[in-house]
Parts: structure tokens; sequence; C-alpha cells
């Protein structure tokens, strides 16, 4: 981002005092001359670079949010304080009289503040200045002036800024009504407006017109006072027109050709083709269902830019890659993401929700078409350094696992799920245990689960420093069988009596396994205790239980 250092700032504050102070302030003026050096002033701003992180996160990236949980955590909490000073303030506008921003910031200030001082003195205009109470600063200073009375040339100094800054109009409140129209808004402007201002009216077009036609109508009209004020159109002009024409109907084909065939024709889309495909693209083939001359153009299109290097020059650029993913077509997708490793294409992903809008579509088509050991290969290559997956996506990821018969690689995802921050989802944890206790595999294979499960229920139990799930009834009996195969029978055992614990019952297959392995084992005693708990549990099987265990054990008259 081009923003200038402390030290920079500093010295070209030094350097406005010195010139103001040597320059000696007119007497009066002129709304032109006040306009000119505001547009100016405005010309010269830095400009932002939208592909750069969120200023909010640069002190301290460690806090930035990493999750779309965490960034609708921030965001609630950043409104919900925003809200609540509000409030504060024009609730107690007398605790907030003094305003410490240069310029003036409208939103850290009380929406009414009333004057403290009426009688006309220097010490009164003070106070209009720093309540940026234009019009009674102006009042004040020409009734000191008739009444002989001198102001001092700091007081003088602070008022021109005042005017200078704001003209002969109060500030306007953040969130306050809006009542000037686009067309007076221009023409208000006239020959001082920029390509710019421009482009902000054709934006905001659609806003102010409800139906389509009326809309175009606005557009073509702004266009026309382009021309007739020289105002030559750039990139953003174009653009700023089809992003309109994407709310203008049916409108939207025919105008969007035209708009394509002048912005040729001034030689604009051959120097950054990205941002007009972007808005093309947009137009003709978003909402729509896929079909294969879609899917050919757009090849078409990768097939032109590929290899390009690309500079953002609209924010919207970025777009183009996901509605690229929308067509479930894997070469198109591998043909995308060459193009975004292009050269430094990367930041034309956008910030970092955009780039997780687009690396979740294109690893969940991964997942959906390739063979796992190429989905493995991405896996590690984009998590987490750029990719930071959610629920959804380690989702996909063991459905492809189950897909390729790679179940074995399961606990391996579980660590990862574990570092991820998703060992709290439920719904998740209850896949991967079901994925991994619906078939029985080798000992070696069997042992690994175990483990897993036992890492599985610390989480359940809270054992790590964290809130503990709420055991089900299907957790309970996974992890279970998984012991069981194990050949735990001992860490087995004492999951069942969590079942009751846990007001849960156990399921009919997870009993009859259990009278399998004590027969194994020889264990008459487990084999009795295990009828009895079927029986505590009021279990339809309970009698079957009692003659299996009659019929495969040699049980004393004690236990008979």
């Amino acid at each position: 981002m081009m923003f200038l250092s402390n030290r920079s700032k500093e010295a070209v504050l030094e350097a406005l005092a010195s010139t103001v102070n040597r320059v000696r302030a007119p007497s009066r003026l002129s709304h032109l001359t006040v306009s000119v050096c505001a547009l100016v002033g405005l010309f010269n701003l830095p400009v932002c670079d939208p592909t750069a992180y969120k200023y909010q996160f640069q002190d301290d990236p460690y806090l930035a949010p990493r999750t779309s949980a965490e960034f609708k955590l921030f965001s609630l909490s950043q409104e919900s304080g925003r809200s609540a000073a509000k409030y504060f303030i024009n609730s107690n506008p007398k605790f907030f009289t003094k305003d410490f921003a240069e310029p003036h910031i409208p939103c850290l200030m009380p929406e009414k503040v009333s004057l403290l001082l009426e009688e006309v003195s220097e010490e009164a205009l003070k106070e209009r200045i720093s309540l940026r109470k234009v019009k009674a600063a102006v009042d004040m200073y020409d009734q000191l002036l008739q009444a002989g009375t001198g102001v001092s040339m700091e007081t003088t100094h602070d008022l021109l800024d005042l005017i200078c800054l704001y003209s002969d109009r109060e500030p306007v409140q953040e969130g306050g009504p809006e009542t000037e129209d686009s067309m007076s808004k221009i023409s208000a402007v006239s020959s001082a407006a920029d390509v710019r201002i421009f482009n902000a009216l054709i934006s905001g077009a659609p806003e102010v017109r409800e139906k389509y036609n009326e809309r175009w109508d606005l557009i073509a009209e702004l266009l026309n006072q382009m021309n007739q004020q020289k105002v030559q159109p750039n990139l953003l002009t174009f653009n700023s027109v089809l992003k309109a024409l994407r709310r203008c109907g049916s409108l939207a084909r025919t105008q969007a050709l035209h708009t394509l065939s002048e912005m040729k024709a001034l030689g604009i889309g051959q120097c950054a083709p990205a941002g007009c495909d972007v808005c093309i693209k947009l137009l003709f083939l978003s909402k729509a269902s896929p079909t294969q001359g879609q899917t050919d153009l757009l090849q078409e299109v990768m097939s032109e830019l590929a290899g390009s290097s690309f500079t953002c020059q609209d924010p919207d650029d970025g777009k183009l890659w996901s509605v690229c993913l929308d067509n479930k077509d894997i070469e198109l997708a591998y043909r995308v993401q060459s193009l975004v490793e292009a050269g430094e294409n990367w930041r034309l992903l956008g910030d970092s929700h955009q780039q997780t809008i687009y690396y979740g579509r294109f690893f969940s088509l991964l997942c959906m078409m390739e063979h796992i050991d190429v989905v493995l290969k991405w896996y590690r290559k984009l998590i987490p350094s750029l990719y930071y997956p959610n629920v959804q996506g380690m989702r996909d990821l063991l459905q492809a696992l189950d897909t390729d018969s790679r179940l074995d690689l399961l606990p391996t995802i579980w660590k990862d799920i574990q570092l991820l921050g998703h060992a709290n989802k439920s719904e998740l944890i209850e896949e991967l245990l079901a994925l991994m206790a619906r078939e029985t595999h080798s000992p070696e294979v069997q042992e690994s689960f175990a483990v897993c499960a036992l890492d599985v229920k610390s989480v359940f139990n809270g054992d790590r420093g964290t809130l503990s799930l709420e055991w089900s009834t299907s957790a309970l009996c996974h992890i279970t069988s998984l012991l069981l195969r194990a050949k735990r029978t001992q860490e087995a055992w004492e999951m069942l009596q969590l079942f009751k614990a846990k007001n849960r019952v156990p399921s009919e297959e997870l009993m009859n396994e259990f009278l399998l392995e004590c027969h194994a084992a020889g264990a008459p005693d487990r084999a009795v205790e295990l009828v009895q708990l079927s029986a505590a549990f009021c279990l339809p099987a309970t009698p079957r239980l009692a003659q299996q265990t009659l019929k495969d054990f040699d049980l004393t008259d004690e236990q008979r």
C-alpha cells in the first residue's frame, strides 16, 4: 500500500506549516478557488492498494482472523463496538467537545453539540471552529470585524483551514440523509469533474433508478456529459458501465457488446484484458446453468490469457477465477490455477476472504474429480499456507479418501483437523469416526484407528483444555467398536460404562460384537456382565444374548 511513513508525514506537515506561515492569507476566498484547491488535494492523496492485507491487522498479524467464524466474530464485534461508541458519544456530547482529529472526522464527534459561548469574542470563534460550525464561525468572524475587535493570526489560519475543508457548507454527518440526486451532483461539480467522479456516478446509477431502461438512460447521459466535458474514459469507466449493466435486465447483453466495441475502439481493452473479461463473463455466465458453449468460451478466454501477468486495476478483477470454477471442469480449473501462479497474478485473488472462496472451490473440485494421490499433493501444497479449509473442505477430503479406499490416512487427517481448529466441530468428528468404524481393516490399521479414537475421546471429555462436546450414541458406539477391533477390551469396557453415565443406549450390533470378543478371549465373567448391562438398558436383544451366553460358555450355577 502506498502509505507515507510517520517520519515522512511529519516532514510533510512541517513543510506545510512553514508554507502556511509564509503565505499571507487573502481577505476573501472565492468558491472556485476553494473547490480547485480541494480537488488538487484529493488528487494527490495516496492510492490504496486493493490487494493488500486489511490495515486493522498490519500492526499485529497474529490477531488476523483465519477462519470464516473468526471473520464473522471480528466483524460483529467491530460493528458492535462502533455502535456502542456512537451511542455513548451522542448520549453525552458534553464530554466530547474537543476535537483532536485533523482533518475533522465527523463520526468521532457527537451529531449535535450545543455552543457554550454566546458572546462575541475570539474564544467563541475558536469554539465554533473546533466544533466545525462553518456558518456560525464565519458569522462570528464578521461580527468581530464589525465590532473592531482584532483576531489573532493563528485563529484566522484555523478559520481558513475550516473553510478550505468544507467551503460554505456544514460537514455532513455519517449516515445522514442524502437528498441530492446523481444528476444534481454532477451539475454542481461541473467542469471540475474528473474521470473518477464519473466512474463513481456510473456505478451508483442503478441505485437511484427503478426501471431497467431508466438506469441505462442515466448511464448514457453520464457518458454523454463525459464526452461534452472532454473527460477521457479509462478501464474503470467501462468496468463501471459493465457492472451497472448487470442490474439492467435484458438490456445487459446488447449494451455490453456495444460497450466492449467502444472500449476496443479506444484501445483500452488491449492494455488490461483481465478487467473487461471479468465483467463480460459475469454478465453472460453468472446465474446461468453451465453449458458446453459457456465452457468453450471460458476455455478460449483462458487460452488467450495463458502465461500472462496482470496488474490489479479493479477490485473485482479477482472474481474471474471463482466464476471459472463453477463449471466443474477440472481441466479448466488447472488452467485457471496455472494463470494464478504466473507472475504476481495471485494478487488478483483479492483479500483473504476471496482467496478462501477461490481455493475452497478449487480444492473441492479436486476432491470430487481427481485421484486421492493428486488430491493429497495439492493438499500439502495449499494447506495451510494458501488455503485455510473450513469444515466442508475437510469433509470433502474425507469423502475423497473414502472413494479411493485410503481410509488408513484418517489418523493423519485427524491431526490436521486438530491443528486447523476444527476438533470442536461435532459433525466433522462424527463423519471421521463413522468412516473408521464402518469396516474391519488390518491389525496395524485398526491399532492406529484405536489410538485416534482415544484421542477423539479426550476431545469429547474436554481433556485438552477446551469445551467438551456432547456425547452422541453414534460416537460412543464407533469409539467402542474401534477399541474392540484393536483388542483393547478393557478400554472398550470402560467406554461401555459411559453409555449409562451419558444416558445413551448402545446398539445391538455393538453388544453382539462385545459378546464375540468375550467368547474369543474366553471371558465368561465379562459375558455375564454384558448380559446384565443389556438388561439394565432394557434392550430387546437381551434374551438372545443370554441364550447365546449359555450356549457358548461353561457357566457356574451362580453365573446362570
